[in-house]
C-alpha cells in the first residue's frame, strides 16, 4: 500500500450519524411539497405563455447546459462535497421558487410602473435585478440558516449560490427558448439558445456567487459588522452585475459584446480566482486542524499528508479504485469527506463561531476509524 493512501491501526468502532444530523421527516416533506407546487406553478405560466409547442423544445434546450455548469461548481467543492438533498434544494429553489417569485413580481412592477409612469423599460434593468438576486439569495440564505453545519466558508457560498443560479436559469431559458419557438420559429430559437445556453451558462450563476461569497464571509467571522455587511455587499454587486447585463442586452449586439467582454469575462475569471483560492486555503485549514489526531494517535502522519493535499486525495481514490475496486474508492472518498468534516468543525470552534462539542468530535472520529476498518476488510493485502 503507498504511503500515501489511508492505513494506521484498523478498529472497528461504532459508527452513525450523531444527532445534529438527524432532520425532522415533517420539515423533508413540507420542502419537497413547496417547491413541487412552485414548480408546477412556473410550468403552468410558461406554458400559458409559449403553449405546449413553446415549452417542449424550451425545457429540452434548456437541460443542454445544465449538466457541464453544474459539474463545473461541483468541482470546487470536492474537499467536503455537499449534502446531494441540500444541492438539489438550492437547484429547485431557484428553479421553482424564485422563477415563480420572479414571474409574479416582476410582472407586477411592470403593470404598477406602467400605471404610474407610463414606462416600463426600466424594469429589466431596474426592478428585475433586484428582486430576482433577492429571491436568489434567499435560498442560499435558508440553507445558512438551517443548516449551519452544513455551511463553512466562501466555497460552500459559492456552490450554493451557483446551483440556485443554475436553477433559475434553467426555468428562465425555458420562457425564451419557448417564447422565440412559439413567436418566430427555429431561427430565432437557434439565436436564443446560442446566446443564453451557449454564450452565457454561467450568467445567472455568476450573479447569485456574488452573494455566496458574502454570506461564506459571514459565515467565517465572528459577530459583528462583517455579518451583516458582507451578504449586504454581496447582493448589491450581484444586482450590479445582473442590472449591467440586462442593460447590456436591450442595447444592442455591440453593446452586449462590449459588456460580455469587458466586464462579465473578467469578472467570470475573478469569480474562478477566488474560488481556486478559497478552495486552497481549505487544504491548508485541513492540514493545520487535523494535526492534533496525529498527536494523539487518530491519524497517521501519512493520512494528514494525503487528506491535506488535493492531489494526494485524488492519488489515493485512484489507488484504492485500482486495488479495491468503486467500493474501496468510495470508502476513502468517506474518510477525506470525514476528515474534512471534522477538521472545519474544529475550525468554527477555533473562531468561535460555533461551541466545542466533545460528543460530535467522538463521533466523527470514531466514524472515521470504522472508514479506515473497511477499507482494510475491501483491501486486505496493502502490498
Amino acid at each position: 500500500m503507498p504511503d500515501d493512501v489511508p492505513g494506521g491501526p484498523a478498529g472497528a468502532l461504532a459508527v452513525g450519524p450523531g444527532p445534529s444530523q438527524r432532520r425532522p421527516r415533517s420539515l423533508l416533506v413540507v420542502t419537497v411539497v413547496v417547491l413541487a407546487v412552485c414548480g408546477l406553478l412556473s410550468l403552468g405560466a410558461v406554458t400559458m405563455e409559449v403553449g405546449l409547442t413553446g415549452l417542449l423544445p424550451g425545457l429540452l434546450l434548456a437541460a443542454v447546459p445544465v449538466g457541464p455548469v453544474l459539474a463545473t461548481v461541483l468541482w470546487l467543492d470536492r474537499h467536503e462535497a455537499e449534502p446531494p438533498h441540500l444541492l438539489a434544494f438550492a437547484f429547485g429553489w431557484g428553479a421553482c421558487v424564485a422563477s415563480l417569485g420572479a414571474l409574479v413580481l416582476n410582472t407586477l412592477s411592470s403593470e404598477l410602473l406602467a400605471r404610474a409612469v407610463g414606462d416600463v423599460t426600466s424594469t429589466s434593468v431596474v426592478v428585475a435585478p433586484l428582486v430576482e438576486e433577492s429571491l436568489k439569495g434567499l435560498g442560499v440564505l435558508l440553507v445558512v440558516l438551517v443548516q449551519r453545519r452544513q455551511f463553512d466558508g466562501v466555497v460552500d457560498g459559492i456552490v450554493y449560490a451557483a446551483c440556485v443560479g443554475v436553477g433559475f436559469a434553467f426555468l428562465e431559458n425555458v420562457l425564451y427558448l419557448g417564447r422565440a419557438m412559439s413567436t418566430d420559429g427555429g431561427g430565432s430559437l437557434v439565436a436564443v439558445f446560442v446566446l443564453r445556453c451557449l454564450v452565457s451558462p454561467f450568467a445567472h450563476p455568476l450573479f447569485t456567487m456574488a452573494f455566496g461569497v458574502g454570506l461564506g464571509l459571514a459565515a467565517r467571522s465572528r459577530p459583528g459588522p462583517v455579518r451583516v455587511l458582507a451578504p449586504l455587499a454581496g447582493l448589491v454587486v450581484a444586482v450590479g452585475l445582473h442590472a449591467a447585463w440586462n442593460a447590456s442586452a436591450s442595447q444592442g449586439a455591440t453593446a452586449f459584446l462590449e459588456v460580455y467582454v469587458l466586464l462579465q469575462v473578467p469578472v467570470f475569471a475573478a469569480a474562478v480566482v477566488v474560488a481556486l483560492l478559497a478552495r486552497r486555503r481549505e487544504s491548508r485549514l485541513v492540514g493545520r486542524h487535523l494535526e492534533v489526531y496525529v498527536r494523539t494517535g487518530w491519524l497517521s502522519e501519512a493520512e494528514l499528508r494525503m487528506l491535506a493535499s488535493g492531489r494526494g486525495r485524488r492519488d489515493a481514490r485512484a489507488w484504492a479504485l485500482r486495488a479495491g475496486g468503486r467500493p474501496a474508492a468510495g470508502t476513502v472518498r468517506d474518510f477525506q469527506e470525514t476528515a474534512t468534516e471534522l477538521a472545519f468543525r474544529r475550525d468554527r470552534a477555533w473562531r468561535g463561531t460555533q461551541l466545542p462539542s466533545p460528543d460530535e468530535e467522538l463521533v466523527l472520529l470514531r466514524r472515521l476509524a470504522g472508514e479506515r476498518a473497511r477499507l482494510l476488510q475491501l483491501v486486505p493485502d496493502r502490498g
